[in-house]
């Protein structure tokens, strides 16, 4: 079907064989999910089938409702990557559309969940909710599965004093609390992009930086100036102090980007690369400074900053 797709866009085939099954957004992979996709995994072994993790892309929202479209934690590609970290032996994208979205409840089980995956078990959120007018339920999909033959679970999302979601997620990026969203995601929020050219101001400081441009359709931190890691793309994590913004202090600068210069590294060719930022700890705000000297004044105090969260553990 046109509608199952890899991550590079071919059609997937039919999976043969048994299989334990989870569906979701899963944007951003966190903690809650995390606690779904294990079950799914520990299942999976036991009943000797494929754990399967089942994703919408783009977000059923973005293609319903635009302009309530919720900010992105993880692009597509490291959605995929994640769930594949987390248990899922079988990873597949569905492509959400407007036509989908008026599929019965029972049109979408038989397509997805009967004729697709060959299910033999079935775990989602206890709040998961699909088909036409979001009408099923895990009621609706007890019902199929004791007609088609596979078992359902409604699994309750895991969480610390309330439930971890994407949208405590969101946000606590929105408010510069890094420490809080890696509490829900489980590892720190990151946003990705490739490396491209900048004013080389920062070069001239003593402080050459690795410049990616934002994308606004992903959560992005308020601008200021964070400790972070920086990971190429051969998985190499590297210690850099991050600004994030306009930079204020200099005229003419357009657009907001993610800046990053790599702790003691001045040698350091990232043109063209596709890169990971992590974020750690929110060091200040974006503030513009009176002169060059100030600026670079403090920026030595962001080094140093960075340095002591950094050698912290974090």
């Amino acid at each position: 079907m046109a509608i199952w797709k890899a991550v590079d866009g071919a059609p997937a085939e039919r999976l043969s064989g048994p299989s334990v099954v989870t569906i979701g957004v899963f944007d951003g992979v966190h903690r809650g999910h995390q606690s779904v996709l294990a079950a799914v995994r520990q299942k999976a072994d036991e009943m000797g089938a494929t754990a399967v993790a089942i994703t919408f892309d783009p977000h059923p929202v973005a293609v319903l409702a635009p302009q309530k479209a919720p900010k992105r934690l993880t692009t597509i590609e490291r959605r995929v990557e994640l769930l594949r970290g987390h248990g899922a032996g079988e990873v597949r994208v569905l492509a959400f559309s407007a036509e989908m979205s008026a599929w019965t409840p029972e049109e979408f089980i038989q397509r997805v969940v009967v004729d697709q995956v060959g299910c033999r078990h079935l775990i989602v959120g206890e709040n998961f909710r699909f088909g036409k007018r979001a009408a099923g339920s895990v009621d609706t999909l007890r019902e199929a599965g004791a007609r088609d033959g596979f078992g359902v679970e409604g699994w309750t999302l895991v969480g610390d004093g309330k439930a971890f979601s994407s949208t405590r997620a969101r946000a606590a990026i929105a408010a510069g609390d890094m420490t809080a969203a890696a509490a829900v995601l489980g590892r720190p929020h990151e946003l990705s992009g490739t490396v491209v050219p900048g004013d080389r101001r920062g070069r001239q400081l003593g402080y050459p930086t690795a410049n990616m441009p934002v994308d606004e359709s992903f959560a992005v931190p308020p601008d200021g100036v964070y400790a972070a890691h920086l990971v190429r793309a051969d998985g190499t994590r590297l210690p850099a102090a991050v600004s994030v913004g306009t930079n204020p202090t200099f005229e003419g600068v357009s657009g907001r980007r993610v800046e990053s210069y790599v702790l003691d590294r001045d040698d350091l060719d990232l043109y063209g690369e596709a890169v990971r930022v992590e974020f750690v700890e929110r060091l200040r705000p974006m503030v513009a400074f009176a002169s060059v000297d100030a600026l670079t004044a403090q920026m030595d105090e962001d080094v140093a900053a960075t340095r002591r969260v950094l050698d912290a553990g974090h």
